[in-house]
């Protein structure tokens, strides 16, 4: 099963995908954001669905529950070589699902999919 996107060009520098009816804008002058950047927003909204909805499950308090990512660049080659998530948990946050909610991070998709990346394969049509 594939997942189809069609990347379109609307002018300037801005390159948009499509897909299921939603259009995703990036743009490389800032009047939306860079691709690049929504590779890293993915990361950091990803882990924070699996933690808003493991809070929500269990009726645990969201009032002020926040995802803070950092991408430390690697000097040697330009890249991201680390990620970090900090997960900053409301006071009244229970002390015995704080190592849970470190896993539910852990099990968001877009992290699994840079762990185990996927083949790239490029074509002309």
């Amino acid at each position: 099963m594939a997942q189809e996107m069609t990347i379109l060009f609307p002018g300037g520098d801005r390159v948009d995908a499509r897909y299921d009816g939603v259009t995703v804008a990036t743009d490389q002058d800032g009047s939306a954001p860079a691709p690049f950047d929504l590779f890293l927003a993915s990361i950091g909204t990803c882990a924070g669905f699996y933690v808003y909805r493991f809070c929500r499950q269990r009726n645990l308090p969201v009032g002020g529950l926040t995802v803070r990512q950092e991408a430390h660049v690697d000097p040697a080659t330009g890249l991201i070589g680390r990620i970090e998530l900090t997960i900053g948990l409301p006071d009244d946050f229970p002390e015995r699902y704080r190592e849970a909610v470190v896993r539910a991070a852990q099990s968001c998709a877009v992290k699994k999919h840079l762990e185990r990346p996927p083949r790239f394969e490029v074509r002309v049509s």
